[in-house]
């Protein structure tokens, strides 16, 4: 049991790490080979925190755990809006001023109700993948377009905080050495979280599916944590808030059908039920806290009403031991 919880940590601690050495190689990399700024910041820095859920979903799905590849996006999703926009909003109230980040959402909000019609025949197969990844990469053909089309737009708040963050004066050995470092680091570090996790969930009686919403859905949404409190420590409160909306939408696309190409089959109806339907209003929660506020503020009291949505989850997932 000491050795399995070992693992888990272990590869969860060099998973971010590797997450973090992979994007700042690839994003490095592209600077250097003359990718706009702009198009890095929006595509590989914004979608790169959810490195850890793609390879531990593909991970999982290698190894015939179905159940926890699909809990991992859907947990993962959970906790992006209800644990970190909700702790982050509590550390300090966000301001939402982006334009893009408000198109964002509903494409987010859209692609949680695709992932669930997809879902509801409680299977996830080859076809559903194809499906999800066409929609992805439409998603992101178009607002990198938009992105471009509105490049002189610089009042958009995080658009310029996006290319901020995109590294500059990275010399190309040093950029291709962290590409490849964080390439080769990933499948160790998600093959050790994986089995660590599985052994543990066995030991204690939990299913797959409740392991992949709970220990790993927390674990890999870490690097999206450092990004928001990072973030809104910095006054950059769109990009705070745009890390979540862009990992979450890349994770119910792009990563959903990950395992879905490679392993695809039944799952766990509770998956497409219970805990869709949670991601799916904490999908909606952010559009609707925006829209019922004219300033546009994500707040404490809001911040604290996430945060009890998250433990009242938790608490649901353990005693049902779903």
């Amino acid at each position: 049991m000491l050795l399995n919880l070992l693992m888990l940590l272990g590869g969860l601690l060099l998973l971010v790490w590797s997450a973090d050495r992979f994007v700042y190689g690839a994003a490095a990399l592209a600077r250097n080979l003359g990718l706009p700024p702009l198009i890095i910041g929006l595509t590989i820095v914004s979608m790169g925190s959810s490195a850890p859920e793609a390879m531990v979903a593909t991970t999982a799905a290698l190894g015939g755990y179905l159940d926890t590849a699909v809990g991992n996006v859907v947990g993962s999703n959970i906790t992006n809006i209800t644990l970190i926009l909700g702790a982050t909003a509590l550390l300090r109230p966000m301001v939402v001023g982006s334009s893009t980040l408000m198109k964002e959402m509903p494409l987010m909000l859209a692609g949680t109700v695709l992932a669930g019609y997809l879902m509801h025949d409680l299977m996830l197969d080859f076809s559903d993948g194809v499906i999800l990844m066409g929609a992805f990469i439409l998603v992101i053909s178009g607002l990198t377009w938009s992105a471009w089309r509105n490049r002189d737009n610089v009042t958009d708040p995080m658009v310029a905080e996006s290319e901020a963050e995109v590294p500059d004066d990275v010399p190309m050995g040093k950029a291709v050495l962290w590409l490849l470092v964080g390439m080769a680091l990933l499948p160790v570090a998600s093959n050790l979280m994986v089995d660590g996790a599985v052994y543990i969930a066995k030991w204690f009686g939990l299913s797959d599916l409740v392991i992949g919403l709970t220990i790993i859905a927390v674990g890999t949404s870490l690097p999206e944590l450092a990004a928001c409190i990072a973030g809104v420590l910095k006054n950059e409160d769109d990009l705070a808030i745009g890390n979540v909306v862009g990992s979450n939408l890349f994770n119910i696309l792009a990563v959903l059908a990950l395992p879905a190409l490679i392993a695809g089959g039944p799952i766990n109806e509770l998956a497409a039920g219970r805990d869709f339907y949670v991601m799916l209003g904490t999908s909606l929660a952010p559009l609707l806290l925006l829209w019922l506020k004219r300033s546009r503020t994500i707040g404490r009291i809001e911040g604290g009403l996430l945060l009890i949505c998250f433990i009242a989850y938790q608490v649901i997932l353990f005693t049902q031991a779903g």
